[in-house]
């Protein structure tokens, strides 16, 4: 991935993201304040050795204390020192849990032993620390007398500092904890954030597209809500943006495969629901518009629908041709005030393959291309079923609408496969449902819609000049 692909998943997740840093601060913060406060308390204890006046004594003297100090400090955890301690401050608890509360550490290269002790009560942990520093002095002194009348212990300990009662606990620490779940909910979430993109096969932009496959893009049709309620854009309200992308792909068809002389195309798709027939219609009627003859034709024929999105009549149609059951001058309707014809499929024969495969179809699809400019059928998708990929292979090009968040890269590859395999000539690819908000959005990162197409600013200019010729009387 590039550092672009982590941006844009930074700004498609940033909901996940926000969410699990808020759930681990929430998760470290209840920690935090379900934990007992503990407190800390530190003794000091020096250690010398009763050396003699010269130099060479006092340096032997010095290099045995440091020596005995790592000595000293081990002893502090052990019974020896403290079950003196348990018993002088009459604490109800066995020398081996003690030993878990009490550290004894030497900084190095000195003479000095901090002893630290950690308990839930603040005086406690005090006591415990100066009668640790105590019994660890009286038991020094008992090592280290040598076994004779009147001898005395080279070493002395003295208490050089006294542990005081604590006010502020040292743990639990809140801010750290709080700070710690921040990172830790950050991380995660970034990890999830990657990890679902990286498993993620569907297609949603152009690039996906283009990791799937070099066949070129004709256009982009953006998503809206509203496509249900007025598939036909193009006729219905022609100064949208989405009617303009179809206007976009109707330029991009007309210089595409500039040597064939037929222009006429299969319009698929690798499953079902990705907008190839309202593709299918909206393209016809952009062509129709520029002043070239359009002819449509439903070659669906497991699930029509163009004569639903049209207004006519889908009772007589493609069906009723191959059959010999009607004429074609009897069945195309025109539609509109263009040059549109229509062809809807007719009835649901139970062999589509075999009459979209026969030669009756390539005969009328001769006749299609001489008597209109161009010609679009909208056919089924190319992995349910093997209609779309044989009238492909008569046709000679296809057209595969791809819906942005639906379509898988796999299912793609499989689409292009089935075309390919029967030597069906891809002309491009078109993608449907982009949307047009977020960083997935058709035209993120370059100049997309918004350069004033819309009808408001074009009823804005034509009001603003009624206005002055009002007030001029004209």
């Amino acid at each position: 991935m590039e550092l672009r692909d982590y941006i844009r998943i930074l700004r498609k997740s940033w909901v996940l993201i926000v969410l699990l840093t808020l759930v681990a601060v929430g998760a470290a913060s209840t920690y935090s304040i379900l934990q007992t406060p503990k407190y800390s308390a530190t003794s000091k204890v020096f250690v010398s050795t009763q050396a003699g006046a010269t130099t060479n004594d006092l340096a032997q003297g010095s290099s045995f204390t440091v020596q005995r100090v790592k000595t000293y400090s081990d002893l502090v955890s052990t019974p020896l020192v403290l079950l003196p301690l348990i018993d002088s401050l009459s604490l109800d608890i066995t020398a081996e849990k003690l030993a878990k509360k009490i550290t004894a550490s030497a900084p190095l290269d000195t003479s000095i032993i901090e002893i630290t002790v950690i308990e839930t009560d603040s005086a406690r942990a005090a006591q415990i620390a100066n009668a640790a520093a105590d019994s660890l002095t009286a038991v020094v002194q008992t090592i280290e007398t040598p076994e004779i009348a009147d001898a005395i212990s080279p070493v002395k300990l003295t208490r050089a500092q006294e542990a005081t009662v604590p006010t502020v606990p040292v743990s639990p620490n809140v801010p750290l904890n709080i700070a710690l779940g921040a990172l830790v909910g950050l991380a995660m979430g970034i990890g999830l954030a990657v990890l679902r993109e990286t498993l993620d096969t569907r297609i949603r932009t152009e690039r996906d597209v283009e990791s799937v496959t070099d066949v070129a893009i004709l256009g982009g049709i953006v998503f809206d809500p509203k496509a249900g309620e007025r598939p036909l854009i193009v006729h219905v309200d022609p100064r949208s943006p989405r009617a303009e992308s179809f206007r976009t792909l109707r330029t991009n068809l007309q210089f595409l495969d500039v040597g064939r002389t037929d222009r006429s195309f299969v319009v698929t798709s690798s499953i079902e629901s990705e907008g190839k027939s309202t593709t299918g219609a909206n393209l016809a009627i952009a062509l129709a518009d520029s002043g070239l003859s359009v002819l449509l034709v439903d070659a669906d024929l497991r699930r029509p629908k163009v004569h639903d999105y049209m207004g006519i009549d889908g009772t007589v149609g493609l069906t009723d041709l191959l059959v010999g059951r009607a004429e074609l001058k009897d069945i195309v309707q025109p539609w509109g005030k263009g040059k549109l014809f229509v062809l809807p499929a007719g009835h649901v024969p139970p062999n589509p393959s075999e009459l979209l495969g026969s030669a009756r179809m390539v005969h009328f699809i001769g006749e299609f291309n001489r008597t209109f400019d161009v010609v679009i059928f909208d056919a089924p998708p190319l992995l349910p079923v093997t209609d779309a990929a044989i009238l492909a292979q008569s046709v000679g090009g296809a057209i595969i609408v791809v819906a942005s968040g639906r379509t898988h890269k796999n299912q793609l590859k499989a689409a292009i496969s089935a075309l390919e395999n029967v030597g069906a000539p891809i002309s491009g690819l078109v993608l449907t449902m982009l949307p047009t908000k977020g960083p997935d959005a058709y035209g993120y990162g370059r100049y997309g819609y918004g350069y004033g197409y819309g009808a408001e600013e074009v009823v804005e200019p034509t009001t603003r000049k009624s206005r002055i010729l009002a007030k001029a009387g004209r």
